[in-house]
């Protein structure tokens, strides 16, 4: 799940619209949440998963991190690991980020 700023189509901000970039040149299918719709759900976030900034990108429950921390991810080959290690907790046969 990618809480962003803005939508896919439209991020709001360079940061978002980085992240989008790379979840898409890496072939990932990506729910998104536009954190500027509903400030209670934005400071919520924050709270959390103890990040203070957005994007902010959760894999099966867990925060990945911002942009910087998805761009080392990627770079160190731990992103890879991260996303063939997802289970979906549906049970259903697709990884939720």
């Amino acid at each position: 799940m990618l809480f962003m700023k803005g939508n896919p189509s439209a991020p709001k901000c360079g940061f978002s619209r980085q992240t989008v970039g790379l979840l898409r040149e890496k072939g990932v299918e990506f729910a998104w949440f536009d954190i500027l719709s509903d400030e209670e759900v934005r400071q919520g976030l924050k709270k959390i998963n103890e990040w203070p900034t957005f994007p902010q990108i959760v894999l099966n429950g867990e925060l990945v991190g911002g942009l910087d921390i998805f761009r080392e991810s990627l770079e160190s080959g731990e992103w890879d690991e991260m996303y063939a290690g997802a289970e979906d907790k549906d049970g259903v046969d697709e990884v939720k980020v």
